[in-house]
């Protein structure tokens, strides 16, 4: 019997298996990953290889807070508006500045093939996550893509982009104007009364800890919530443990078994902005550069806003040199603003910093040079500790001052390339066996072993010490013995340094002026020893004096954050200083009925639903916090918002995940995460760490198989939950 061809057709195609769907896929990825949630709901995934564990990450993540890894992409890729309406336009136009979606798109296939494998599992997870969970229903990106990270490279969600004011692109492309100057200085006075946002990094050598072994805090004041704590493994050598921004797929500070890893914002000059002179010939635009006249180039890009139920657009061009784009104008001409934009090796550089087990890796890891926002403290099980002012630092001609705009028409302003890591500020194994960098200068990091400031250009630091920088000084000199338990200690220790420069002369000009009205509360003031706690009025007092003195009291020109309040408290009128303490008191009373509050009687935390901004409530139930605020020196900062339409205060930001890790033969590690790590309300962990965070009650890290198994609630794969 012959088999015609037609049926040897038929029985190939039978044979031959069919292609996966995308959900089959997703699917037999799926199989390769196990997350185990131990005991507070932290995940702890691990794949078969680096890219099934990134699969796991986001699909974890999403389990935790989608809300805010949605809200993530939304905000860097440029499409607030069509959330948030109109007001949010200008945001989507900066994103859009420095980088379109066919430029991301590009980035992603230009790509080593590792990363686009992360990158695509990155979606992946996030993609089955959403497809698993048909009741989630996202604002806005229904689907996510694998050249989204590319707007999300460099660690902390903003980063230099967000030094860019939205303000001043609104006045250019609204009015052709810059920022009128009394705006300018609003917004300057704004910025001084915010919560400062950095964060703490100490490392500690084997010589001063009472094991032997390097010790290091890890310590970002963030958003509150803007962090999940992870674990994230991988048979490929992947081992890493901390804090990831939602819908980051590398651990952004934290540590392996052998490094760990801290980062601090820093003061190094990574951004420029250029003064460009532009020329008008036959309807095109050109800018002078040296002998010649370079075209601008100028695109179009149309963005999308929402207003009320429909959706509406708007079409923006964009102007950009070879400086960068011109976001906005100063002494009538077009400002173009340089930073740091290499998304793809940004993305490199954070992912194989996770990986690292030594100094040496991780010292070639820096050479990448695009950690551009941060500053990075360092300790390993080797026993070393270092810390790296900064990462990415153009090169630049001194004669020019670039704290101010500078003249793009002269070629001798532009970057000469990048200053390599050793040119850079490096501190590594001081004698005095500790480093400390609290968004301080570099130039106190280590005692007498600090690097010395006439070694290097003015832009690679602002010589500018805050009090926490001070109280952490004050707190390591000379000390030794530290276990995990003193480290956490110490950094939650309750002297305030700002109050010592700030009351004593408000104390004096009492003593020179007495008035019967005040005494009781300068009696308060007198006696107090400058520490915070539930239990103090004097920090009430203090506090709301302090605050009422950045939003009011004059500022002589040139003075930053810490020397405004040394000048409050010395050279300042004392009728002046007088007179804000009477106003302090009548803002109290009027609030409280009395300006005896303890200070845990107004300082509280509160957690009330999965919003992205709380809507915080007098009436409902909250928890006494005794930190403060970082603006005062308290290394465990405790920061708020004043707009929210209550009488109490409610923290924000500040510590939100902070670790102190121990290196040695294994490595050991507490944390604490502000709340919880999840953001339903309906979790167990969405509020289970509140009172330990109250209470400095640090939970213990398990990093190894055997102490995740023995802390183990829920083993499930993707989709099997």
């Amino acid at each position: 019997m012959r088999i015609t061809v037609f049926a040897l057709i038929l029985l190939f195609i039978s044979c031959t298996p069919s292609p996966q769907t995308e959900v089959e896929q997703w699917e037999a990825q799926a199989e390769n990953i196990t997350i185990i949630r131990d005991d507070f709901g932290v995940p702890h995934i691990y794949g078969k290889t680096d890219a099934d564990a990134v699969f796991g990450l986001l699909y974890a993540q999403c389990e935790d807070d989608f809300n805010r890894v949605e809200q993530n992409y939304i905000w860097a890729t440029g499409r607030l508006a069509e959330v948030e309406g109109e007001d949010a336009l200008y945001s989507d136009l900066r994103a859009k500045m420095f980088m379109t979606e066919e430029e991301a798109k590009a980035n992603y296939r230009n790509s080593p093939e590792w990363l686009k494998e992360l990158c695509d599992a990155f979606a992946d997870g996030i993609n089955y996550y959403l497809h698993t969970h048909p009741e989630v229903k996202p604002k806005l990106l229904t689907r996510f893509e694998p050249w989204m990270p590319m707007y999300f490279s460099e660690g902390s969600i903003g980063g230099d982009i967000e030094r860019i004011s939205t303000r001043k692109i609104k006045s250019f492309y609204e009015s052709g104007m810059e920022l009128p100057e009394m705006e300018a200085l609003r917004l300057k006075k704004e910025a001084e009364m915010e919560e400062p946002q950095g964060s703490n990094g100490i490392a500690i050598s084997g010589d001063l800890t009472e094991s032997g072994n390097a010790m290091l805090l890890i310590n970002p004041h963030t958003s509150f919530y803007f962090r999940g704590e992870v674990h994230v493994v991988s048979e490929e050598g992947l081992n890493a443990y901390g804090a990831v921004t939602w819908g980051q797929f590398f651990v952004y500070q934290g540590f392996n078994e052998k490094t760990g890893w801290m980062h601090t914002s820093t003061y190094t000059d990574v951004m420029d902005e250029f003064k460009e002179t532009i020329v008008k010939n036959d309807g095109k635009l050109f800018y002078q550069y040296g002998e010649e006249l370079r075209p601008v180039d100028s695109t179009t890009v149309t963005l999308k806003y929402k207003e009320g139920e429909a959706m509406k657009e708007r079409t923006f061009p964009i102007y950009r040199t070879h400086h960068g784009p011109i976001t906005h104008q100063v002494d009538d001409q077009w400002i173009a603003s340089a930073m740091m934009w290499e998304p793809v090796k940004a993305l490199e550089q954070s992912y194989i910093r996770t990986k690292q087990d030594g100094y040496e890796g991780f010292r070639n890891m820096m050479d990448i040079r695009t950690n551009s926002s941060n500053n990075t403290v360092y300790a390993d099980a080797e026993g070393n500790i270092a810390y790296f002012h900064g990462n990415f630092v153009p090169k630049r001609d001194t004669i020019f001052d670039y704290t101010e705009p500078v003249d793009g028409s002269n070629p001798k302003t532009d970057w000469q390339g990048l200053h390599t890591v050793d040119e850079n500020i490096l501190v590594l194994n001081p004698g005095n066996g500790w480093i400390q960098n609290c968004n301080s200068t570099p130039y106190t990091s280590a005692l007498e072993y600090s690097p010395k400031r006439e070694d290097y250009p003015n832009y690679m630091s602002r010589d500018q010490e805050n009090f926490r920088g001070i109280h952490a000084i004050q707190l390591l000199t000379g000390r030794s013995g530290y276990t995990l338990d003193s480290l956490i200690e110490l950094a939650h220790d309750p002297y305030l340094p700002a109050f010592e420069a700030l009351i004593p002369g408000l104390v004096r000009a009492y003593d020179n002026n007495p008035d019967p009205a005040l005494q009781e509360a300068i009696d308060t003031l007198r006696n107090w020893d400058y520490t915070t706690s539930k239990e103090s009025i004097a920090m009430t007092l203090a506090h709301y004096y302090g605050t009422l003195c950045y939003a009011k009291a004059e500022r002589p020109e040139g003075m930053y954050s810490m020397e405004l309040v040394e000048y409050w408290g010395d050279a300042w009128d004392d009728d002046k200083k007088l007179a804000f303490l009477k106003e302090t008191l009548g803002i109290l009373e009027s609030d409280f009925g009395t300006w005896k509050m303890p200070w845990g009687e107004v300082n509280r935390y509160q957690r009330l639903n999965g919003d992205i901004r709380q809507p915080f409530n007098d009436a409902k139930p909250s928890i006494p916090i005794g930190f403060a605020s970082g603006t005062w020196g308290a290394l465990a900062a405790y920061g708020a918002r004043y707009d929210n339409n209550t009488k109490k205060i409610y923290g924000t930001r500040g510590n939100s995940f902070v670790a102190a890790v121990e290196f040695g033969d294994k490595v050991k590690a507490k944390t604490i995460l502000a709340g919880g790590q999840s953001g339903d309300p309906d979790s167990p962990h969405f509020n289970d760490q509140a009172q330990r965070y109250a209470d400095m009650e640090f939970k213990d890290a398990a990093y190894y198989k055997e102490d995740v198994l023995k802390r183990a609630k829920e083993t499930y794969s993707p989709g099997k939950r």
